[in-house]
């Protein structure tokens, strides 16, 4: 199987910098006080398309070849990764096809239609996303880009990381959130490599706590019915994306609902800024004391924005 090493991330970063934004850090002396850790926040909520997820999609396309391109790329999401790549595909100038749940979030829907995709809804489980992503890839030729499980998309998110670190120099500890453990998986390479004495956390929710168990298992084993306000993070560990977790990640932990949301709105009314649940769990980590910050640098990853305004649990 074959692995990214930080320099593959080094090589996604100089071919996609131009494309992407180099996302602002924020802090907040409140949150600070509340938890006792000197906590940076990388604001992918400010990223293209709303998410870190336009930097894998983005090094993934560019990545491609001509003949690739105009054969259009194809894939699976529940929305951000979806809409990554349909952006990604039309700024390349080919077509995106993303297969997508049929109980996927409304505004998930709409903005992956808005950057051009063709969009084919699907029963809200594995299995059929797969299958109906198949079918698509046979009747059009398209490439696959795994929202995850996919070299270049690791490579991709672990720019995020590097750029935190680049921009904000040591730290002790570095969260990022685990789903399918695309971000999680391209952050380590990516800190590892460039702070040898930093910890990396991940954090998860418990009701779709498939990473966890796998890491304390040291077994892959799937998600099975994932029940979660945070919506971006109800996929199954990748193969690939595990073996880097199993191998460079410190710990993962898990937050339940009640925490999330306390974390997402804290966030919301100390620093002002739009995060959606799934960017809230590793604060929420902190704020369950399943991470113990004191008197230490702290990095986090708020993986994205998106979410139905209409529909917010607090």
């Amino acid at each position: 199987m074959n692995i990214p090493q930080y320099s593959d991330i080094e090589r996604a970063h100089r071919r996609i910098e131009n494309l992407i934004h180099r996302t602002p850090v924020f802090t907040s002396r409140g949150i600070d006080a509340l938890t006792g850790g000197e906590l940076y926040f990388k604001g992918e909520n400010f990223q293209k398309a709303g998410a870190f997820k336009f930097r894998g999609a983005c090094n993934a396309v560019f990545s491609l070849s001509e003949e690739e391109v105009k054969r259009g790329v194809a894939t699976h999401s529940s929305g951000n990764h979806g809409a990554a790549l349909a952006l990604a595909a039309r700024l390349r100038g080919g077509n995106a096809h993303v297969v997508m749940p049929e109980n996927a979030p409304e505004i998930k829907k709409i903005a992956v239609a808005g950057y051009g995709a063709r969009t084919i809804f699907c029963k809200p489980s594995l299995e059929a996303r797969e299958s109906t992503l198949e079918t698509v890839i046979e009747q059009t030729g398209a490439t696959e880009i795994h929202p995850y499980n996919n070299f270049s998309v690791i490579s991709g998110q672990g720019t995020a990381a590097k750029e935190l670190i680049e921009d904000y120099g040591e730290f002790d500890l570095i969260m990022a959130p685990v789903g399918g453990g695309g971000l999680l998986s391209g952050t380590a390479i990516s800190v590892k490599k460039m702070l040898s004495g930093c910890r990396v956390i991940a954090a998860e929710p418990e009701g779709a706590d498939d990473s966890f168990r796998s890491f304390k298992s040291k077994t892959l084993l799937p998600s099975v019915n994932p029940k979660t306000i945070a919506d971006g993070l109800l996929s199954s560990l990748g193969e690939r994306n595990f073996t880097i977790i199993l191998d460079l990640v410190d710990d993962i932990v898990t937050v339940s609902e009640e925490k999330i949301i306390e974390a997402m709105r804290l966030i919301w009314e100390r620093m002002k800024i739009v995060v959606e649940p799934s960017a809230a769990v590793s604060l929420a980590a902190i704020l369950a004391n399943k991470v113990d910050v004191t008197d230490k640098k702290i990095g986090i990853i708020l993986s994205g924005g998106n979410l139905d305004l209409g529909r917010l649990p607090f």
